[in-house]
């Protein structure tokens, strides 16, 4: 349960990092945002870590504030990674090189919204490791 929680601290911990980032480097947001299926390597890091993050939000999620919204947000993360892994690399490719610049025109809101749902994330792993 404690590695499940340090999970979902380091996953608040990489929200708010790219919030920070959106609102003060929005090029390094961009080179991080662009560059998950840039390769084949990067797009099978890219699925470990989701499925990862994943399970151990729902996991943790009973110990977690709001146990419904992590058990949600890990079964999506899972059933969207399963989606991914079953794909060739290469159309993830494809479909982030067509949605990734589209986003960012949007990245003040994402940095934004990173910041938000981070401290929350933050907020939760902390209030769980603190009981």
């Amino acid at each position: 349960m404690q590695v499940a929680i340090a999970v979902v601290f380091a996953t608040g911990l990489f929200l708010a990092g790219l919030g920070v980032a959106a609102l003060l480097q929005p090029q390094l947001a961009r080179n991080l945002l662009g560059g998950f299926a840039g390769s084949a390597f990067k797009h099978y890091v890219e699925l470990a870590v989701r499925a990862v993050v994943g399970i151990a939000f729902i996991t943790a999620a009973q110990r977690l504030p709001g146990p419904v919204l992590f058990q949600v947000a890990g079964w999506v993360l899972l059933a969207t990674t399963v989606v991914l892994a079953a794909l060739p690399w290469q159309q993830h490719r494809r479909f982030a090189r067509w949605s990734v610049p589209k986003a960012m025109a949007y990245l003040p809101v994402i940095g934004i919204a990173s910041l938000v749902l981070g401290g929350a994330v933050l907020a939760s792993a902390y209030a769980a490791s603190a009981a």
